[in-house]
């Protein structure tokens, strides 16, 4: 009686094996380190290195350690004030157009743990510092937006219709006038679009001369259409943020209007700002053969025509029309094109965007078409001319785009792509950072609860359960382990409420070792036997525990699914404690206590 075969203990010496060597990242700590990337197509190399660590050499700053990867510089120091200094002059001996400084914690975690996939576990915002923005959508913005595509998709519709207008264009107070030749025409132009674009309401505005119609989205378009802006700004910083490495980010809807981003581990608010603007998009527009470019560089552009310049600073005058945007993008990945063996982006588009590709750009075989790259730099749009090729043939949902500088701009260019354009403008209305400080100050706090109530749990139970105490302390501390190793494989952030979770959950573990003890000695009183007892009292008490850690786990899955920020922190941990417990407090001490009392003639228990 209460024997475990020998492949059930290897299996709990596993489990726990396992948990020990994906905790153990924890206890390394993390160095102040400085990370140093590249703008576009700079350099990162030795000579970068060599460059970098002299300038520190001879400002008094020596890094303890650096190392190089393909595509970044780490500088690790030995305290935060060395890192300070080291930002300082790094900010001189660095080109700012070219390489990017950002603060970072690097883990200590050593090469064999790496090898294996151990990672210490994230911090949040309160417990590692960090930035917070609170950033304001510009949902109007929709209303413009949707005037200049209604404008062109209007005039490609009545083009197809062979319906003959005199002009299409936007009006400053919103909404698209269309001026047609005749009534009939007027009116054969007005059901048309009444079928074609239901979005729409017509107002007849004709004179005794002209024939007018004003077009306006009706308020239940520009309705869905904000939220659907906003959402899709959402879903654009969230693809953004995950895509350049940000880990664990909380970006959330606040009100109507407004997102807030919280970067734990992010302690420059600068560097933050250029990760959240790093944004890219691509407009195709016709090249302006006919405009003067010199009277445009001197200010007198065409009206229908725009200024741009190439990366070699030729000016270049482009249509102001844009045949097609970013947004309609749905897949794009760097390679080498294949004629040239020059970095190429390959664009895939949406069916919508190929459709209106196909037709914009079968009108214009034969005639010159620009690529504009447009990003972010110091939250204003940035637009450049990355290539300027001449229509072969009706292009349509597959593509290339070249003219890049490398295949790492290919890359960056890619992976932006991917991520999305935001849908309309936003703005930081209020920044805060959390220094590492005051989240060293909360880790601090939240460990000596931890290790306060542990104490209290670990002195209590010999105290009053002996021998069967002792087992349940071991219990809960490897419960403890195992938390923290599920967390640290997870890559799931740990938060103060979610410090809060482990606390309870220390009281819920120990809590079913109650149980068990209980009802062991109710079984002992009741005249059984010690090994009976022991395994009536396992046998018995389960019911009772699942049951109530089972209630426990699904109230912490729906706080999971339906709570926002600090409250998901808790239901993490509070979840993987349950799951934990559960294995500690009814198979670990099971085990432990056959290994002492199994198979052995017993007259009492020290319970």
């Amino acid at each position: 009686m209460n024997q475990y075969p020998l492949w059930r203990y290897l299996m709990i010496a596993l489990v726990l094996g396992i948990g020990a060597v994906y905790a153990a990242p924890n206890l390394f700590g993390a160095d102040p380190s400085l990370q140093i990337s590249a703008r576009r197509s700079a350099p990162v190399d030795e000579a970068l290195l060599t460059k970098v660590v002299a300038s520190l050499d001879s400002g008094g700053v020596s890094p303890a350690r650096s190392e190089l990867t393909e595509n970044r510089v780490l500088l690790r120091f030995a305290n935060a004030a060395d890192r300070t200094k080291a930002t300082e002059i790094l900010k001189t001996a660095l080109d700012s157009k070219q390489y990017i400084a950002a603060l970072k914690l690097a883990a200590r975690t050593p090469g064999w743990l790496l090898a294996l996939g151990g990672k210490p576990m994230y911090m949040g915002l309160d417990l590692r510092g960090g930035v917070h923005f609170l950033m304001q959508v510009d949902v109007d913005a929709v209303s413009k937006q949707s005037d200049e595509r209604f404008e062109s998709e209007l005039r490609a519709g009545l083009r197809e219709e062979k319906l003959r207008y005199r002009s299409v264009s936007a009006t400053p107070a919103g909404g698209v006038t269309a001026t047609f030749l005749s009534a009939e025409i007027k009116d054969a132009a007005v059901s048309f679009l009444h079928d074609e674009f239901p979005d729409l309401i017509a107002t007849d505005n004709s004179t005794a001369n002209d024939y007018v119609v004003l077009l306006k989205p009706s308020e239940e378009y520009l309705s869905e259409a904000r939220k659907t802006a906003l959402k899709q700004n959402l879903t654009t910083l969230r693809n953004r943020v995950n895509e350049l490495g940000v880990a664990e980010p909380v970006i959330q809807q606040q009100g109507q209007s407004r997102i807030v981003v919280q970067l734990p581990g992010v302690e420059d608010p600068v560097e933050a700002k250029k990760l959240l603007g790093a944004t890219a998009t691509l407009e195709f527009r016709m090249v302006d053969t006919a405009g003067d470019v010199d009277a445009a560089v001197g200010g007198r552009a065409p009206v229908s025509s725009k200024l741009y310049f190439e990366r070699n600073g030729q000016p270049v005058l482009l249509s102001k029309r844009v045949m097609l945007t970013g947004e309609y993008i749905i897949d794009a990945a760097s390679g080498i094109e294949a004629n040239s063996g020059s970095p190429a982006v390959f664009i895939t588009l949406d069916g919508k965007g190929a459709k209106i590709f196909s037709r914009a750009t079968r009108e214009q075989i034969g005639k010159p078409m620009a690529v504009v790259y447009i990003e972010q730099q110091d939250g204003r749009p940035v637009a450049e001319v990355i290539s300027v090729a001449t229509i072969q043939d009706e292009l349509s949902k597959r593509f290339q785009i070249t003219g890049l500088d490398s295949t790492e701009e290919a890359r960056t260019l890619a992976l932006l792509l991917r991520a999305g354009a935001l849908a309309v403008p936003i703005e930081i209305v209020e920044e805060r950072t959390v220094g590492p400080s005051l989240g060293q100050e909360n880790i601090d706090r939240g460990l000596r609860s931890v290790l306060i109530g542990l104490a209290l749990v670990l002195v209590f139970m010999p105290i009053y359960y002996k021998a069967f105490g002792l087992i349940a302390d071991v219990a809960l501390t490897l419960n403890i382990v195992l938390i923290v190793a599920l967390l640290s494989m997870l890559q799931a952030t740990l938060t103060l409420p979610g410090i809060a979770g482990i606390v309870l959950t220390v009281g819920m573990a120990v809590d079913a070792n109650v149980l068990i003890f209980e009802r062991i000695r109710e079984e002992i009183r009741n005249g059984n036997s010690p090994q009976a007892s022991i395994q009536a009292g396992y046998e018995k008490a389960f019911s009772t525990i699942a049951d109530a850690n089972i209630t426990t786990l699904i109230a912490a899955i729906v706080l999971f699914n339906f709570g926002t920020g600090p409250i998901k922190g808790f239901a993490v941990t509070l979840s993987l404690g349950i799951l934990t417990s559960m294995f500690t407090a009814i198979i670990g001490t099971r085990a432990m206590v056959n290994l002492l009392y199994g198979n052995r003639r017993l007259t009492q228990l020290a319970i």
